[in-house]
């Protein structure tokens, strides 16, 4: 009796806590591959976003239309009940967290840093599911002297036919 009772704790143990919950499925519909677009609709860039392990994380892999790259890690934290993107590229750290707004977009709010370290700016982002299946991603940087946000990037995801 003993020994089924370990064996079960360390069957436990080894199963990992499910990421089946609605709030794991908000922003799965960023989830594929995708040419990105600017506003005069020429292409700045290619991005694939992954769902992995189990359900529970977001990988984002950016390539623009220069060759310069980027990734992002992007989970549901149960213990904020936010999103959260963890950026990562050779020119910004971004850290910022939020989740969906009344129309369903995924908004996030944190800090943009350069690497350098200097010049840390408040920073927002927003990813919208549009009727045609496409995303519309818009990102504004904060001017603390002014108070105002202002558009730093502005694109539509397209799914990829490649």
């Amino acid at each position: 009796m003993l020994i089924t009772a370990v064996a079960a704790l360390a069957l436990q143990a080894q199963t990992p806590p499910s990421c089946d919950a609605e709030a794991y499925r908000q922003f799965d519909f960023w989830i594929g591959s995708w040419d990105v677009y600017a506003a005069n609709d020429q292409k700045v860039g290619t991005n694939v976003i992954t769902s992995e392990e189990s359900g529970c994380l977001l990988v984002e892999r950016w390539t623009s239309a220069q060759g310069g790259t980027g990734q992002s890690y992007n989970f549901y934290d149960p213990s904020t009940d936010k999103w959260r993107q963890l950026w990562v590229s050779a020119g910004f750290l971004i850290d910022y967290d939020g989740g969906l707004d009344e129309d369903g977009a995924m908004v996030l709010e944190g800090t943009l840093t350069p690497r350098s370290g200097q010049g840390a700016t408040p920073f927002r982002g927003r990813w919208t599911p549009m009727e045609d299946g496409s995303v519309q991603q818009t990102f504004w940087t904060h001017d603390t002297d002014t108070g105002t946000w202002n558009v730093w990037f502005d694109a539509n995801y397209r799914r990829s036919t490649d």
